[in-house]
């Protein structure tokens, strides 16, 4: 599988559902990721964690990619990221924007780069991901 691949098979996880997700990172992966709470630095156990976190706090937790560019055993991706909580069970809302840049070893996610900012109200603010495809 191509890099883009890979990534990409992440990303079409349902991260609520899927207890598996943690062995597409590679056993050294990083994640340094820059939110609106700070910077957090994680390894596998760290992800892992934040994985059972995600199954424990959500129905759903899926991804809307509106890019996803390789460049050797890079990619970069641009999405949304959708949940449905325990406490509202029948609505799936969209929570936050990311763009991380992943670099891929041994086919597997290795290390991560990754910036997020909470959705806003603002139309503007989601129409940009209904017009891209990929």
């Amino acid at each position: 599988m191509s890099a883009k691949e890979i990534v990409k098979s992440f990303y079409d996880l349902d991260l609520a559902k899927d207890k598996g997700a943690i062995k597409l990172f590679h056993k050294d992966c990083e994640l340094h990721w820059n939110s609106s709470r700070g910077f957090i630095s994680l390894n596998k156990d760290g992800i892992e964690e934040m994985l059972a976190g995600v199954r424990e706090s959500f129905i759903s937790f899926t991804y809307k990619l509106s890019h996803l560019l390789e460049e050797g055993k890079n990619v970069t991706a641009r999405y949304t990221v959708y949940v449905t909580t325990i406490e509202r069970p029948k609505k799936e809302e969209p929570l936050a924007h990311f763009i991380s840049i992943w670099s891929v070893k041994n086919g597997k996610l290795f290390k991560g780069y990754e910036i997020s900012q909470l959705v806003d109200d603002s139309k503007e603010s989601m129409s940009s991901f209904s017009e891209i495809k990929i």
